[in-house]
């Protein structure tokens, strides 16, 4: 069993997702901060691959993205780093990116070297969902990788009933229709977290995008199986010399 289905069955509500940019906020960051997320209390990490052009990604994330290709990440790079890494790492790992650089790199070999790593899956916000159905959805699949589909509140329920079919590993609901870091309140969102709570889906959700502290994740956790926090993140580790931490006063902020 996929390590997503197996952190859904343990534990179905409060999963907390915590997004990190890979070599970030230093090119050799990425297993510490991974290891410390972990020993910290993240039950999940996004692992952000950096990309020149990120259309989901608000300015913090960016310019985290920027830092990180100046360093020179790569996917190669990336997968070199995280050579080895279950050795430490337990929780489920999904990489988040975009197709450009992926597609460089090879989508079936990009898929095959994922899994061989032990990563659990994939988000890639600009797959569109009949490349994902005709082509790469089987490539996904057959590596036995997850695949995370996006609604947001415009999404109508035709479409979220079609995407939480497709998904495979948990639905990602954005808060709303903007990039990710945005301040709108959660507050105002809550009667589209409920209606897809209603929509009883067969994927858990996950709401991201705004979430930042323990009041939002609360909040998204009421009608919601947990919460994907980023850019707040990203910002606690801008002015850090200790990243462990700067973590763990981070999770412990939101958990405890």
């Amino acid at each position: 069993m996929n390590r997503i289905d197996k952190l859904f069955q343990q534990k179905n509500q409060r999963v907390l997702n915590i997004y990190c940019t890979a070599g970030y906020p230093e090119a050799h960051s990425t297993i510490l901060i991974m290891q410390s997320l972990q020993s910290s209390g993240a039950d999940m990490i996004e692992l952000g691959m950096p990309y020149s052009d990120p259309l989901a990604d608000g300015p913090v994330i960016q310019a985290s993205s920027s830092k990180s290709l100046a360093s020179g990440m790569t996917i190669n790079k990336l997968f070199t780093d995280l050579t080895g890494f279950r050795s430490s790492i337990n929780v489920p790992v999904i990489l988040m990116g975009y197709m450009n650089p992926i597609l460089q790199f090879g989508f079936e070999a990009f898929c095959e070297k994922a899994a061989l790593l032990g990563i659990d899956g994939l988000i890639l916000p600009d797959l569109p969902i009949y490349e994902y159905e005709t082509e790469y959805g089987r490539l996904i699949n057959k590596y036995g990788l997850k695949f995370i589909f996006l609604v947001t509140p415009e999404t109508s329920e035709e479409r979220i009933r079609k995407l939480d079919n497709l998904s495979t590993g948990f639905l990602y609901a954005v808060s709303s229709s903007s990039t990710t870091g945005n301040e709108k309140s959660i507050s105002l969102q809550m009667n589209y977290f409920k209606q897809l709570h209603d929509l009883k889906l067969k994927n858990p959700v996950l709401i991201g995008f705004g979430i930042k502290d323990k009041q939002t994740f609360d909040a998204a956790c009421e009608y919601a199986n947990g919460a994907i926090i980023g850019s707040a993140y990203i910002k606690a580790l801008e002015n850090t010399d200790n990243v462990q931490q700067a973590t763990k006063e981070f999770i412990n902020g939101i958990i405890t």
